[in-house]
């Protein structure tokens, strides 16, 4: 299923299937019983130990455990054990299981039967792999007998169904004629997979979702530095300026180069005990032309007794990490990488890295044990869910994903072709992050659409002094015609009506867009100055000082930031009111070309402005909060609120107007200014309110969102979560310990105080997404700079283990005196993530 659909009538049923299954995330109702079938009889053929194997006998006893799970306190979990004879095989359901312990199956009472006559036991379970140490495996194998009888009725090119995806292709493709006999299902297993609890939601498995792509989806953070897993590593040969050093350093633009003969280049790895490879990347660029390998042979074994494992050719366009070696079941002492070819039949080769995912890293694959109270704590919808139903809830949208994966270069559109998609695709942007093949995607939809460096680098004439002028006191210069944008903007325009326009679609290497030349200032633009400008560019489209005034007319402070409420108080909007749509489209450019390269345009945008860049679907209750949380409060109390109240409050003042994000009122309805909202029309009052507000800027970010399909494909739009489009146009905004210390006043609390130490030691075991969620509990913002006050707490030096306590309105923490600073750190990551929706700073109504 991994593969692309085999025929057009496969594609097509895997197609109706998955927009079935969105529907059914979508409504949160049972997803289809094809993609949750698990078979009531499957054969298991017992695999000895080769060790166990030479010394026993031809008899096994294999334990069956009334339940996977562990016994909890001082229940003991009953057990019987079952003799298999040698050659046969065990029967069992096709329900699976997995924990740290390894990989389980279930037998029914009638299978256990037919091993112990009478059983105790209504179920069994039976270990059939583990995941720490070697023995016996059970593998499952389908009769011969079966195999044969059934290739007489259908066909010798029958195969039997008892696997989910061929029960998804056989239920959802047309075809002629009869279509083979399922197995039958397990009618329990299957309901367990399908069970939704009364209080799931679609947001619950988003969260589901984000927790396996941080547990097991990270692979490219995963696969950093190889010293963890490689004693040594040794080469055939390398030149004096780009020893072996370069292929571990981290760094794309270094590299190994061999100086030897053709055909006879190798990389040997000797790696560290128990390291069982699960990946081996080499990290090639097509710009290195001949000295790029063309084929790799991989090798492995122990000392000299090497066996050939793979053998793997490479496009000789690519740029990245090709994967020459996976899945491996055994530990290997020795690895070697043999370059077979190189381009255009190059003498030596270049290699920029070599990465390792190991098993020793993480449990393999999905684990029920993964879904533990204690991880659950950066998911808050997910808390007090049983571990089992999060379990099976995963297993169904792994394979979901896999049935995704398989049609997915069918759904997006290609680089010359980019009006429309697959619309469902949309609506599960979130579900994207655990695709394989997305990557490959990516790269190449970028690959594709890329052209070649310029002649000719423009040479830009910034004047900084008069911008910095223009910054200071914007109304000076109303048309900001002294502002660095602006310079930057008219600098890159053709010259003359032969010269063409920047098309920013350039390989990712060529890193420097335009020169800047500073006037009055001393600077040899090498690179440091065009990054200068774009920091400046940055800094006058959304100013990082809430103090500072907005020296353009492109975006708008959010009403959360003029109020300072709520969250994403350092967030803009477009401008509703700007219609210098030519401008938006080529702000649109420059975050298409910061995100095919290396530098950043960072644009402080809330989630609701981003999601319309990247397709995503935008709603009232979920997004609107980040840009007017007052707004969004007062009018979910309207909405229930009794008749007196309403004209207690409103009288003949509620009119159809609303105030947009750039303050100006607009009606409604034609003459809504003059027009009194009655009581029995407020529903419609709010939805025309909602309306309003959604689409204020809906021209000014479909400009944006031009000027980026530009130079971005519209396929990577479609495969690009907001998030992740977010990360790449303005990178990830670092929230350090350093620069938190900087900004952090402690009030009645000595440096030497264990509450102090506390919590710094809690910060420094903080992620930065950890990080940037406790900035914004207290101070309502994401990015620095914002100033903490940190204060005791009402309890004073009595130790607690209260939650802490914050006003977003002042920028305080009350910090309770916690008992160690493992306490600590676990309370303000919780408050950190779980109390971020309680604001009480403010009531909608407090005039």
């Amino acid at each position: 299923m991994g593969s692309p659909a085999d025929t057009p009538h496969q594609l097509l049923g895997r197609i109706r299937c998955l927009a079935e299954c969105v529907g059914c995330f979508a409504r949160a109702r049972p997803l289809p019983a094809a993609l949750c079938y698990v078979p009531r009889r499957v054969r298991y053929k017992l695999c000895r130990d080769p060790a166990a194997a030479a010394a026993g006998s031809g008899r096994s006893l294999l334990s069956v455990s009334e339940s996977p799970a562990r016994a909890r306190g001082s229940k003991k979990l009953a057990k019987v054990a079952i003799e298999l004879r040698k050659g046969t095989c065990v029967r069992a359901t096709g329900e699976e299981y997995c924990n740290s312990q390894g990989l389980w199956v279930k037998l029914s009472q009638e299978q256990l039967e037919e091993y112990k006559g009478s059983c105790e036991l209504e179920e069994g379970w039976i270990l059939v792999c583990k995941h720490a140490e070697g023995g016996d495996r059970l593998v499952p194998v389908e009769s011969t007998d079966r195999i044969q009888r059934q290739q007489q009725l259908f066909g010798v090119d029958y195969k039997p169904v008892i696997r989910w995806e061929q029960v998804v292709d056989l239920t959802y493709s047309l075809r002629l004629g009869a279509k083979p006999r399922t197995m039958e299902q397990d009618e329990a297993a299957v309901q367990k997979l399908r069970f939704v609890p009364p209080t799931w939601s679609y947001e619950c498995d988003e969260d589901l979702v984000h927790f396996l792509y941080d547990h097991l989806g990270k692979e490219a953070e995963n696969l950093g530095s190889v010293k963890q897993y490689v004693e040594s590593i040794d080469v055939s040969s390398y030149t004096e300026d780009f020893n072996v050093s370069y292929l571990t350093d981290g760094n794309v633009d270094t590299y190994w180069e061999s100086d030897d003969s053709q055909g006879q280049h190798w990389v040997r790895l000797t790696m560290k005990k128990g390291t069982i490879v699960k990946k081996l990347l080499l990290t090639v660029d097509t710009t290195d032309e001949n000295f790029m390998p063309k084929r790799i042979a991989v090798y492995g074994g122990e000392g000299d007794n090497l066996k050939k494992l793979s053998d793997v050719g490479i496009d000789e366009s690519y740029i990245g990490d090709v994967c020459v070696l996976e899945d491996m079941t055994t530990h290997l002492p020795i690895i070697e990488i043999h370059i077979m070819q190189c381009r255009d039949d190059g003498i030596d080769v270049r290699l920029r890295g070599i990465k390792i995912k190991s098993s020793r890293q993480r449990e393999l694959g999905l684990s029920a044990d993964m879904f533990q109270q204690a991880s659950l704590v950066r998911y808050p919808r997910l808390e007090g869910t049983d571990p089992d139903l999060l379990y099976r809830r995963a297993m169904v949208i792994q394979r979901f994903i896999k049935l995704l994966d398989s049609v997915l270069h069918h759904l997006v559109p290609a680089w010359d072709h980019t009006v429309g998609t697959f619309s469902w695709l949309k609506h599960i942007k979130q579900f994207l992050l655990l695709s394989k093949r997305r990557a490959a995607l990516i790269a190449q939809c970028l690959k594709d659409s890329e052209t070649s460096k310029p002649n000719f680098m423009p040479r830009l004439y910034i004047n900084r002094r008069l911008a910095m002028e223009h910054r200071d006191n914007p109304a000076l210069d109303p048309g900001c015609k002294n502002a660095v944008f602006t310079q930057v903007h008219e600098g890159l325009k053709p010259s003359d009506k032969y010269e063409k326009p920047l098309d920013y679609r350039w390989p990712l290497r060529y890193d420097q867009w335009w020169e800047c030349k500073f006037i009055a200032e001393g600077i040899i633009d090498q690179g440091g100055g065009f990054r200068d400008s774009l920091a400046d560019v940055s800094e006058e489209l959304c100013p990082s000082s809430a103090e500072s005034p907005v020296p353009l007319p492109f975006f708008v402070r959010t009403s959360n930031q003029g109020n300072g409420t709520g969250e994403a108080r350092d967030m803009y909007v477009p401008n509703p009111a700007c219609k210098e749509f030519a401008k938006y489209e080529w702000i649109g450019q420059i975050m298409g070309a910061a995100l095919r390269g290396k530098e950043f345009l960072v644009l402080a945008l809330p989630g609701f402005v981003w999601k319309q860049l990247a397709g995503e679907e935008v709603s009232w209750s979920k997004d609107f909060p980040a840009v007017d949380s007052v707004l969004v409060k007062l009018l979910e109390v309207m909405e229930v609120m009794d008749k007196e109240t309403f004209e207690f409050k409103f009288g003949q003042e509620l009119t159809y107007t609303t105030v947009l994000s750039d303050q100006r009122m607009v009606e409604l309805i034609p003459n809504g200014g003059r027009t009194v909202v009655r009581y029995e029309d407020r529903k419609e009052f709010i939805r025309l309110v909602q309306k309003a507000r959604l689409e204020e800027s809906k021209e000014q970010i479909a400009a944006m969102q031009a000027g980026l399909l530009k130079v971005v494909p519209q396929a990577v739009l479609d495969l690009l979560t907001w998030q992740e489009l977010e990360k790449k146009v303005c990178g990830d905004p670092e929230v350090t310990v350093d620069a938190l210390k900087k900004l952090t006043r402690f009030e009645d609390l000595l440096p030497s105080d264990t509450r102090v130490q506390y919590f710094w030691e809690a910060l420094s075991n903080f992620t930065n997404e950890d990080r940037s969620r406790f900035l914004r509990f207290v101070t309502g913002r994401s990015r620095l700079p914002a100033r903490i006050y940190i204060y005791p707490d009402k309890l004073g030096s009595e130790t607690t283990d209260a939650l802490p306590e914050s006003s977003t309105c002042s920028s305080s923490l009350y910090l309770p005196n916690y008992a160690t600073a493992k306490v600590c750190e676990e309370k303000l990551r919780y408050a950190a993530y779980n109390c971020v929706a309680i604001d009480t700073d403010m009531s909608p109504w407090e005039e």
